[in-house]
């Protein structure tokens, strides 16, 4: 990445993953980059990020919290340091959960002082949305009357699970609405460990990464835990050999490097265990420090809002969501590889 001037006005140059120029004009995405106002949608089954996400910008109610029905959430958050919570200059807001007594109770323990009726009555009260749902399928209707009305959104990974969707989502990036989509593996403690380490193992010929639940909603996690190991646009083909309950699924990089991911539904004690194997030697890491990957994740976020310039550029979210889709797909025809050029955009 590089900056440079034109016409007085600074832009920022990125290669995406084919190494194709891009060009972002350097523009605050908020009426106040010192007050920004966020609205936090959507609550599904097995996912409280709506707690940790507010209490990670706004502090949270010791007391209030220990209701959280995630209870590994205020486990979490009452390990850190007061100091550690707070991004300046941006809060939540505004909540909105299907659940109404959700909303108010993530109200109270995140301390967000305004409850919605329903979600599209943020337009006009909040500068930028986050969607706090991980089921990639709804990510569309979701987000479409916060894009349409040119709200900034944040959408928890996956972005979303199908060619149809995927498809509406480039539409809309490529009219210049402001859409980002990560998972906090992306920033993850443990793995910045290992990359930094990764020249004493040699040539890198093979990864793995364990996660729970499924491919559908976590297979993104293990994804983007390995994804800045190897050079992004060189994914190319995807067979996953397991079933619904026990994903197991075989990457191919042109680098020539083997990725095998395995989403098993109830290994909850083996999540986030990354194994790189090289020519001279082997690294492990596993994913511990949820907080920092969260917060990390989300100042990237805020940063995004002020500055205009993405953290990363969007056909990086294109390909990590091809290989989701690949998988799926992969799985549902008895394991057949499926190269990600299969995976349509127009």
């Amino acid at each position: 990445m590089r900056s440079f001037k034109l016409n007085g006005a600074i832009r920022i140059l990125i290669c995406d993953a084919s190494n194709q120029a891009i060009h972002f004009h350097m523009r605050q995405l908020v009426k106040d980059p010192n007050h920004v106002r966020l609205g936090m949608v959507g609550m599904v089954d097995g996912n409280g990020h709506p707690y940790s996400w507010s209490a990670i910008f706004n502090g949270f109610d010791k007391a209030t919290m220990a209701r959280c029905p995630y209870p590994a959430i205020p486990e979490y958050l009452n390990r850190q340091p007061a100091a550690g919570f707070g991004i300046a200059g941006a809060h939540v807001t505004h909540v909105w959960c299907e659940d109404p007594k959700a909303a108010r109770l993530v109200s109270k323990a995140s301390l967000v002082p305004n409850v919605m009726t329903e979600a599209t009555d943020l337009i006009g009260l909040v500068d930028a949305v986050i969607i706090a749902t991980d089921r990639g399928e709804e990510h569309v209707s979701r987000a479409r009357p916060f894009i349409e009305a040119g709200l900034p959104v944040f959408i928890d990974k996956p972005l979303t699970d199908n060619e149809a969707d995927l498809r509406q989502f480039v539409r809309w990036h490529k009219q210049g609405n402001a859409i980002l989509s990560t998972s906090c593996m992306r920033y993850s403690r443990e793995y910045a460990d290992c990359l930094a380490k990764i020249a004493a193992i040699g040539e890198l010929r093979l990864m793995t990464m364990t996660v729970s639940k499924s491919w559908e909603r976590y297979g993104i996690h293990a994804l983007e835990g390995v994804y800045p190991f190897l050079k992004p646009g060189g994914w190319r083909e995807v067979a996953n050999t397991g079933t619904d309950a026990a994903n197991v699924v075989h990457v191919h990089h042109a680098s020539g490097v083997e990725v095998v991911l395995a989403a098993v539904s109830d290994m909850y004690g083996a999540f986030g265990c990354l194994n790189l194997y090289g020519t001279k030697g082997t690294l492990a890491g596993t994913f511990t420090d949820t907080f920092y990957a969260f917060k990390a994740q989300l100042e990237q976020f805020i940063q995004y809002l002020r500055s205009g310039v993405p953290p990363f550029p969007f056909a990086e979210t294109i390909e990590l969501t091809k290989i989701i889709i690949a998988g799926i797909r992969s799985r549902n025809e008895s394991g057949r590889k499926v190269h990600l050029n299969d995976i349509k955009l127009d």
